[in-house]
């Protein structure tokens, strides 16, 4: 294997050790989601075991996101640094080596629509699979290499089809025609079974079964939502990733296939694969605005801490027996030795020589109450804007809820120290989450909640963005009368159909980073604080506030208040409270009338200053 140098170093063991109490639920078998067949496609008779040549290594295939696309790498420890091996203004994403090991079907936009791909790893050439307008992706091999199974997005919903291998659309059979969200598909080893996801739940299909009998249901989660299946080599273990609000714990599964025995949790994670032997899982552990790396042994053994990863956004894993020659093909040389021009850069100036303190930039052509953004991010905001506006077919960053508030100005209840007062945040319009424009999808790490925003692509013909598979959280059902909803600050909704645009992977590549909701978020809307994003630059909020403002107008440094109690805006150096009236003397009563008591008044101090009422911000539908 050559030790080919590229920009990333090897995926070496940091020693950092990061607790992130997640939590999920405990999932149990459970017969049968409401899916049906037509055309139904039955397992071959023979069982087939590929033979793998003795040249072949266990390589890690990823596919993630680097300075505005996705693309394939493969990393082999001691043997081979994280290479880049696909390259171009597009992305690469679901890689799935064939049992072979001699190709990697992949799913790509390279050609303006969602497509198959093959990529021969002798060579280095790419061969297109499939050419429609609409989605396709998620390949999964059958056990003999002849079939593949894979996500095709028809009729306003996402399914599961299977054809040959060779060109799969030839005739495809539906493996699903349900109206759920059907995606992720993981074909067995014996051949004759698949495992998907429905609306947020792990399926197992039957191949060998034409009834009603055909599903069944492995997680049987209502408060939470699995993704990425994934068999071990032998065929006895199923391993998903689960995200839960509310009960139990988030993280890797594990269901014992030969047993039937309920699912186990084993760590941390959100995107498993198993190694050739079938003894270790190897997962990416996502943070707010960032990735680990970890690997687990089938007991829930920690094998390697946390390692960063190169990215913050993760397309695609997978652990298997590849043939990679010698001499890397030319096409993966060139991708390993390219070096991407930054997205964005900083330029702006101090507002004086000597003054650490900088200046605030009219946003052109943006409407919110204050269209003004910090000297030394507002690059970073036109450069998002137009990759958003490219993405998702319309100009929708030109109209903000809020970008720049001035210190002067209210925000509400626990938004004391919010970014927006910084100029290094803004907030997209809330509005379009009303008009259907916008979906949130909760996403829970220990006890802080985070969103990610999904904004629907302006032309639904599969040229731009890609289906939604994950379950959106609906803030706006606790007002629906449940008690229960309520306590959770909404619930579950299902996948909208339509070709989405996750706007947030595309706002962190562009150093802007989602915040935190509040505490009191459940029972307070606006608390949610979905909308919001924050280019920090690795600084505290105090410490952004001296690059506006002088020391002596920030008289308080920390928090002082809870959350849930109106706070006070920075107070002005000086305080001048009113005096207190004298009352006037008593009249005396007159016989005929009884006295009136004049109770002595309190005035409470008032400041000198009125602050003035937050702007209301424009309504714009798209």
């Amino acid at each position: 294997m050559p030790k080919l140098s590229s920009r990333f170093s090897s995926l070496t063991v940091i020693l950092s050790i990061i607790v992130l109490a997640i939590l999920g639920c405990s999932p149990q078998a459970t017969p049968t989601p409401e899916t049906t067949i037509t055309n139904e496609p039955t397992a071959t008779e023979v069982e087939f075991v590929p033979t793998v040549s003795r040249d072949a290594e266990e390589i890690v295939i990823f596919s993630f996101e680097e300075d505005g696309y996705a693309h394939l790498f493969m990393y082999a420890p001691e043997t081979m640094p994280l290479t880049r091996i696909t390259s171009g203004d597009w992305d690469d994403i679901t890689p799935a080596p064939s049992p072979d090991g001699e190709t990697i079907a992949f799913a790509s936009n390279r050609g303006g629509f969602w497509d198959l791909y093959l990529l021969n790893l002798e060579s280095g050439e790419v061969t297109q699979l499939t050419d429609t307008p609409e989605y396709e992706g998620a390949p999964t091999w059958s056990p003999d290499g002849t079939f593949m199974a894979f996500e095709v997005y028809e009729d306003e919903n996402l399914n599961i089809v299977v054809g040959p291998a060779t060109d799969p659309l030839s005739e495809p059979i539906p493996l699903t025609t349900s109206p759920s969200a059907d995606h992720s598909p993981a074909w067995a080893p014996d051949g004759r079974q698949i495992a998907f996801v429905s609306d947020g739940e792990i399926i197992l299909a039957d191949l060998d079964e034409t009834d009603g009998s055909r599903f069944q249901n492995l997680s049987n989660t209502q408060l939470a939502s699995e993704s990425h299946p994934i068999w071990s080599e032998d065929g006895r273990r199923l391993a998903w990733a689960s995200s839960s609000q509310s009960v139990g714990r988030s993280g890797v599964y594990v269901w014992d296939a030969q047993n039937n025995i309920p699912a186990t949790w084993i760590g941390d994670g959100n995107w498993p694969a198993w190694n050739v032997s079938g003894d270790q899982i190897i997962t990416t552990l996502a943070a707010p605005n960032e990735t680990y790396l970890t690997v687990y042994s089938t007991n829930g053994t920690l094998l390697q801490p946390l390692t960063p990863f190169p990215a913050a956004a993760l397309r695609g894993l997978a652990w298997a027996n590849i043939i990679v020659p010698d001499e890397l093909p030319g096409g993966f040389q060139q991708a390993a030795r390219l070096t991407p021009a930054p997205l964005w850069a900083p330029n702006g100036e101090p507002v004086e020589e000597g003054v650490s303190r900088w200046s605030l930039v009219e946003l052109e052509g943006v409407g919110a109450p204050y269209p003004q953004l910090h000297d030394m991010v507002n690059e970073a905001f036109d450069a998002l804007r137009e990759r958003v506006r490219l993405e998702v077919g319309w100009d929708s960053l030109a109209s903000l809820e809020n970008a720049f508030v001035p210190i002067t100005t209210s925000l509400d209840p626990g938004f004391g120290e919010d970014w927006l007062y910084t100029g290094r945040a803004f907030a997209i319009n809330s509005l379009m989450t009303n008009a259907g424009w916008m979906v949130a999808l909760r996403e829970d790490f220990g006890a802080q909640t985070y969103w990610r925003l999904y904004l629907r692509a302006q032309l639904q013909d599969g040229s731009l963005g890609e289906p939604l598979r994950d379950l959106p959280w609906d803030l706006g059902a606790r007002y629906n009368l449940d008690p229960k909803v309520y306590e959770q600050g909404g619930q579950y909704s299902a996948v909208p159909p339509g070709y989405w645009v996750d706007v947030t992977a595309l706002a962190v590549q562009y150093g802007w980073e989602r915040v935190p909701a509040l505490p009191n978020w459940r029972t307070f809307y606006r608390g949610a604080r979905f909308t919001e994003f924050a280019l920090t630059d690795g600084l505290d909020w105090y410490s952004a506030m001296l690059e506006l403002y002088p020391p002596d107008v920030l008289v308080t440094p920390t928090r002082v208040l809870p959350p849930t109690i109106t706070p006070s805006r920075t107070p002005l150096p000086t305080w001048t409270p009113l005096p207190t009236r004298t009352p006037r003397p008593t009249r005396t009563p007159t016989p005929t009338r009884t006295p009136t008591i004049t109770r002595t008044p309190t005035i409470t101090p008032t400041p000198s200053g009125t602050l003035p009422a937050t702007p209301t911000p424009p309504t714009v539908i798209p």
